[in-house]
This record gives C-alpha cells, structure tokens and sequence, in this order.
C-alpha cells in the first residue's frame, strides 16, 4: 500500500507541475485569480510552485527522504486547500489551476467541493507516507534512512514472524 501512495502522490505532482511548467502564463493567470498575493508574489509563485511539485514529485518517485516531503506534500496541499476554501467563501468564481489552467470562470462552472475533496485524498496519501514512509523500490529503503520497518515488515510483524 505505502507504495502505491508514494508512486500516487509522486504522479499527481510531477503530473501537477509539467502541466504548469508547460504554460507559465496560464499559472500566473491561475495564480492571480485567487487574489491573495500582492503583486509582486503572483509571479514568484507562479514561477516557483511547478519546480517544487516537480521537485516533490522526483523525491517521491525515488522513495529519497519520503517522509520529509510528505510532510511538505500535506502542508502543501494544506495551503490549496486553504486557498481554495477561501476563494469559495468570498465568492470568487475561479478555476483553481491545480492542474494546469485556471483563472477566472463562470459561476455555474466551479468545483471547489471537487477540488477539495481531491486534495484532501492527497494529503491522506501524504499523511500515510508520513506515518509509513519505508516503501519497496525506493533510495530510503536501500539506504536505510527511515527508522520505520517496511510494508513487508508489517506484514511479518502482524503475522508473528519478527
């Protein structure tokens, strides 16, 4: 399971952020469109949140340091969430850009229920890295840089055979 969610968690980002990389003229627009930034961070973060999915989703996808960025994953995704609730509460009709796209839409057109509950399912993704972040085919595991056991170790655990 815990890898299924790291290669998962891996593909959303590095889906996320080829599709933003590929038009940064569109996520500026996205990015603009929630209205929270002053001027002068719209592009910054347009620029930037791209390379850190992809930088998210590269870590993921070879099991280095998995723990830490399912940290940064969930808190991440936190910041959406939140980003996306507040444009919803203020009334704002927007496309959230999450994967490529975005800016303004018409009112009938947002999903923000949809987009939030996509993006809490991520986090649960993040969050079960968090607490099992040793996975098959990853650097960590041939490293030894987690302290948690493995999936198969789990299973050998439950089945009393430490």
């Amino acid at each position: 399971m815990g890898t299924l969610a790291r290669l998962g968690l891996a593909a959303v980002w590095l889906v996320s952020g080829a599709l933003k990389i590929s038009d940064p003229g569109q996520t500026y627009i996205a990015v603009q469109a929630f209205d929270v930034l002053p001027d002068g961070f719209v592009r910054p973060v347009a620029i930037g949140m791209p390379i850190v999915e992809l930088a998210l989703g590269l870590l993921l996808l070879a099991g280095f340091v998995t723990r830490w960025v399912s940290v940064l994953s969930v808190l991440l995704l936190a910041v959406l969430i939140a980003a996306i609730a507040q444009s919803w509460a203020r009334g704002l009709s927007i496309d959230c850009g999450c994967f490529g796209g975005g800016g303004q839409i018409a009112a009938d057109q947002t999903q923000y229920p949809q987009e939030i509950a996509r993006d809490l399912g991520f986090a649960l993704l993040g969050v079960w890295l968090i607490v099992r972040p040793r996975t098959w085919l990853s650097v960590d595991g041939w490293l030894g840089n987690s302290g948690a056991p493995a999936d198969d170790d789990y299973v050998g655990i439950a089945e009393g055979n430490e």
